[in-house]
């Protein structure tokens, strides 16, 4: 009976069917990698996999709120940096009067 417990073997495969296996190198598949032709993806990068447009929706809707939370922060820094501006200037125009404000 099987404990579970049985050792792993590993063997390299020599001859299958009477035809010699070659062991793959780990260098030939690094250069492999580095041969890519990366002009192959230049017509699908264009377009969006359908497989994929849930994602894609989520992303961009993500994309967008961040852009839209960062747009009214910025606004309501400019705001509020417009209305302590104006409250100063009249806080020293009380105190230090214009010479038009005698005319």
């Amino acid at each position: 009976m099987p404990t579970g417990n049985e050792p792993t073997i590993e063997v390299d495969v020599v001859e299958i069917d009477g035809i010699a296996v070659e062991p793959r190198t780990v260098g030939a598949e690094q250069k492999k990698r580095v041969n890519f032709d990366w002009s192959a993806w230049q017509g699908r990068v264009m377009r969006l996999n359908t497989r994929w447009w849930p994602l894609w929706l989520v992303v961009g809707f993500i994309v967008l709120s961040v852009t839209v939370i960062f747009g009214l922060c910025i606004a309501v820094l400019l705001i509020a940096w417009r209305m302590i501006k104006v409250t100063i200037d009249g806080l020293v125009s009380l105190i230090n009067p214009s010479s038009r404000s005698h005319r």
